[in-house]
């Protein structure tokens, strides 16, 4: 679901064994916000991300049990060498139990952490759209996340970075009729979203997440839709944020947009939407240059405009599918679109939520200039309020 994004799924789900339900926060969409938090910290067993906070690669690249929530989240737009294109997203999310709601002794069956994954393949040629999801405990091996370094999984679905220097990383996932297995090496250096070691969520206490990202990985390996095996290469984003904070009682949902221009440099921006469709002031953005530096965005400097709807057959949510994003200070104004309309994920098996998110083409202009480039976009609070469910 967002790179310095404040994605937060609120999602929920009963799970067998007694464990019971809870709320599973699956996206942020970033952004930093000036303002500071309030005095008075809530009492959570739980770390909250505070201004101050210093990475520590390769370490961070893996799990961080002190704090709730966290996920792993790859996007990305491969060919094929007949020219056929497809979008692809591979997430993987962990859910702290509280202390309180672990009920066993610590052992093999011992459940401290719920984990669930999204795949997902856009078949542009094909007009089609392939989703699965994964729902599991981290007992017995079947799930979980290191800590030393980048490796989470649920069952045989993985993503991966070997220890030592490159970044290299792998992904893989099959389900029924679709599958991949690609590697991707970074093209640039990783990026810090937000201010102070933190990307805002809201002015609240803990209302914020620590959150980086890959935003150019090139990307090879190989695809499979039905009978037919794709060798396909292309271009990928990757995220990881980790925090405690739950989505702000006054916000309905969120637009979230990940570009990569022609140029070689990258656009994220987001909106949190109140439910009065304004923004709140902790939407933002990031941009980053073609030689990796990067900029902060604020929410006065970032203009979403939908310009066309799309409803769903099945969730009967009315989406906006065409967007023209305007941001003055950079002299830039791009028209985005989806490449296929129905790129909707319906959880039923693991968060229970409906939202939609797929790849989109982009054109516009850069500095008077035209450019084109392509991207994903996630929209949640559509098809229902995104609100906490316990």
């Amino acid at each position: 679901m967002f790179p310095q994004r404040s994605r937060f799924f609120l999602l929920a789900r009963s799970i067998p064994a007694g464990v019971c339900a809870v709320v599973v926060l699956a996206a942020w969409l970033a952004g930093t916000h000036s303002a500071t938090f309030g005095a008075d910290a809530p009492a959570t067993p739980f770390k909250p991300a505070t201004v101050g906070y210093r990475y520590d690669f390769p370490r961070d690249h893996g799990s961080h049990p002190a704090y709730r929530t966290e996920w792993w989240y790859y996007t990305g737009h491969l060919q094929a060498k007949n020219g056929r294109a497809f979008g692809f997203e591979l997430t993987f999310f962990r859910r702290a139990l509280p202390p309180d709601e672990v009920k066993t002794q610590p052992s093999q069956w011992s459940v401290n952490d719920l984990y669930f994954a999204h795949f997902a393949v856009t078949d542009v040629g094909g007009r089609r759209f392939h989703f699965s999801e994964k729902l599991s405990r981290a007992g017995l091996g079947k799930a979980g996340a290191e800590e030393s370094r980048l490796h989470a999984w649920i069952d045989d679905w993985r993503a991966e970075m070997p220890a030592g220097p490159g970044g290299t990383q792998t992904l893989f996932a099959r389900a029924g009729t679709f599958a991949l297995s690609l590697t991707l090496q970074p093209s640039k250096p990783l990026v810090i979203h937000g201010q102070d070691g933190i990307s805002r969520k809201g002015a609240e206490y803990g209302q914020a997440s620590h959150y980086y990202s890959f935003t150019r990985l090139s990307t090879a390996g190989t695809l499979s839709i039905g009978d037919e095996q794709f060798e396909v290469t292309g271009t990928s984003w990757m995220d990881h944020e980790f925090g405690s904070a739950d989505l702000g009682k006054d916000l309905v949902g969120w637009d979230w947009f990940s570009i990569q221009l022609a140029d070689n440099s990258e656009l994220m921006v987001y909106r949190l939407r109140r439910s009065d469709g304004s923004p709140d002031p902790a939407s933002s953005g990031t941009v980053v240059s073609p030689d990796g530096q990067t900029r902060h965005l604020p929410v006065g400097d970032i203009r979403i405009e939908s310009t066309g709807t799309w409803t769903s057959p099945k969730s009967r949510a009315v989406y906006p599918n065409q967007w023209r994003i305007t941001i003055p200070s950079l002299d830039m104004k791009l028209d985005l679109a989806p490449v296929l309309a129905d790129q909707e994920l319906r959880t039923t098996s693991s968060a229970q939520v409906t939202y939609w998110e797929g790849a989109v083409s982009v054109s516009g202009t850069k500095q008077g200039r035209p450019i084109q480039g392509e991207g994903y976009a996630e929209l949640t609070g559509y098809a229902e309020r995104i609100e906490q469910r316990l």
